[in-house]
């Protein structure tokens, strides 16, 4: 091979590493993207949306319309609760709504809706304890009704949720994303709503 040939070979093998350079940082960028602004993997962590999600299993969260126009009630969200820790809880009131629990049934604006995704543990009370114990949003929160750009959420282990019964209507502004997926374990994908 004489110098002509090794030096356009060389200058071909520059050329293929810059090309696989280039390749891998657009993937690294475009991945840095994706999950900063469009999806993101989480991981349950504790029982509080039990039996709906458990704890440990892994969810795709969709971090792209996440204002008040596009969160809708019964979705299933993750927000900051402390700097620290986020939580995912399901979204029962919007702005506007009374919230009133009674004989264990939601009533929202005075209306009953029922509630499918608690139907599991309704039926594991003894004794016909109440699942959800009855209150109106005024005991809690001191307001008729959820201030706007705010939302009351509730886990589905109602006996076992730190949601906005205990720390009050949360504000959209804090809400990372909404539950699409379970993907992990594997036994257990499932559109989660």
């Amino acid at each position: 091979m004489n110098k002509k040939q090794r030096e356009g070979l060389r200058l071909e093998n520059r050329k293929e590493v810059f090309s696989w350079i280039k390749a891998i940082g657009i993937a690294v960028i475009l991945a840095f993207l994706i999950r900063t602004y469009i999806f993101a993997p989480i991981v349950v962590d504790g029982e509080s949306m039990m039996p709906t999600l458990q704890d440990h299993e892994r969810i795709v969260l969709t971090k792209f319309g996440t204002n008040i126009d596009s969160i809708d009630r019964f979705d299933i969200v993750v927000f900051h609760a402390t700097v620290d820790k986020d939580y995912i809880k399901r979204v029962i009131g919007l702005p506007g709504d009374h919230i009133e629990y009674k004989d264990d049934t939601l009533y929202i604006n005075g209306k009953a809706y029922e509630e499918p995704y608690l139907d599991e543990y309704k039926e594991q009370m003894a004794g016909g304890m109440p699942l959800t114990e009855s209150f109106k949003l005024e005991d809690i929160t001191g307001g008729m009704t959820v201030p706007d750009n705010q939302l009351f959420l509730m886990g589905d282990n109602r006996q076992n949720s730190l949601d906005s019964r205990e720390i009050g209507t949360i504000s959209v502004d804090e809400i990372v994303g909404k539950a699409n997926l379970v993907y992990w374990p594997i036994k257990e994908i499932k559109i989660v709503n």
